[in-house]
């Protein structure tokens, strides 16, 4: 289906605006993972959450934290942040542009180096199949984008961004929803091959990958990368909403022309405390990051007996073709109180994208899936 189609399907089931512009009523917003009602008991596999707490040494920073300070301003420029990012990444914090979750950090990212369509006819380049969320910000901030496709195997292929004309290129390594990632030697190619275009590398799952290197090894040499982190998914503070931007101080002082042009403070005070804590507890994160790459293995390794197809995965989750109707197992696993992530559109239908959570949880969610399949194979 077009997206024309799906909007005027939107159309025809939402009821639209005069008060609102022409822009938000035709615009297809993005659409989150669902979230559970308020006490409702479910094994949430379907945002791509850490399964575990955050570092210890966070509720130690939020016991020690002054609550009358928040009758003042955060520090716009997150300096605390800034050095513990820059610490983890070995780079300067003059490196380092923070913001409230990644997703804002993108957005500006797209503010600031991709061009609009009324001064350029040249688009922004994207995967076909990659974080949604993309193309709801090229038409928010009305850019020209133009999709390359992936490989059939999910890969995207460096040499498919070469040569194309563009006003900057954004992807995210490892790939989501696909879950495959490139190396990095792949990400310099891009670059180099664009040196007036700025490339945008959303890393907000390779700290999952055990064989790709972060293109933050990168910036020294090309001053056309950003790297796009966050602390949602290693670090076990999607609840917080911190994300940050490492690269050359050029492109960190027009993040942050953009960032002062509408909201000086986006970061406040708890987060930057929360976030300083986890960022410098590198051991922590090696602990559970190294937990959750072995349950992956193992449940990635039990799809696969049972008769999934599955790209190799860099994430914490896997992108799983079941042997039976995708939406039919997705619903049922939904009534059981399990909640994975489907994506009813072309080729994505086909497959469910699980987060990996605990041991447990994904003992009970294979249990659930076997029996999915058997009642299916029995039908």
């Amino acid at each position: 289906m077009s997206r024309s189609s799906r909007q005027s399907q939107i159309r025809g089931l939402i009821k639209l605006s005069k008060y609102w512009n022409k822009l938000i009523n035709d615009i297809e917003p993005y659409v989150a993972g669902e979230q559970p009602k308020p006490g409702q008991k479910v094994i949430k596999l379907n945002t791509n959450e850490n399964p575990y707490p955050p570092t210890p040494k966070v509720k130690k920073a939020l016991d020690n934290f002054d609550l009358s300070d928040l009758r003042l301003y955060p520090d716009t420029n997150s300096t605390i942040v800034k050095q513990a990012a820059a610490k983890f990444d070995g780079v300067s914090e003059k490196n380092i542009f923070c913001g409230n979750g990644s997703d804002e950090v993108l957005a500006i990212a797209f503010q600031t180096f991709f061009e609009k369509k009324a001064f350029t006819g040249l688009p922004v380049l994207m995967p076909d199949y990659s974080y949604s969320f993309y193309p709801v910000f090229s038409e928010f901030y009305d850019i020209r984008r133009k999709t390359i496709a992936l490989k059939d195997d999910f890969r995207l292929d460096p040499d498919d961004y070469i040569g194309v004309p563009n006003c900057g290129i954004v992807f995210a390594n490892p790939n989501a929803p696909t879950s495959r990632a490139v190396a990095v030697s792949d990400v310099e190619k891009i670059a180099k091959a664009n040196p007036d275009s700025v490339v945008i590398v959303d890393e907000a799952y390779v700290a999952f990958s055990e064989e790709y290197e972060s293109a933050v090894s990168l910036i020294g040499e090309y001053k056309n990368i950003c790297v796009i982190r966050t602390l949602s998914k290693a670090f076990s503070l999607a609840g917080i909403r911190l994300g940050y931007a490492v690269g050359n101080e050029e492109l960190i002082e027009g993040l942050m022309r953009a960032r002062d042009s509408f909201n000086s403070y986006p970061v406040d005070r708890l987060a930057q405390t929360v976030a300083e804590a986890a960022l410098l507890d590198v051991g922590y994160y090696n602990e559970t990051r190294s937990k959750i790459i072995s349950t992956r293995k193992w449940f990635a390794k039990e799809l696969l007996d049972i008769g999934f197809k599955m790209p190799p995965s860099s994430a914490n989750f896997v992108f799983a073709k079941p042997p039976m109707d995708c939406g039919t197992l997705y619903q049922n696993l939904r009534s059981k109180g399990i909640l994975v992530r489907y994506f009813n559109k072309p080729v994505l239908k086909d497959y469910l994208r699980i987060t990996i959570g605990t041991d447990e949880e994904m003992r009970i969610l294979l249990d659930a899936i076997k029996e999915e399949v058997q009642n299916a194979e029995n039908s």
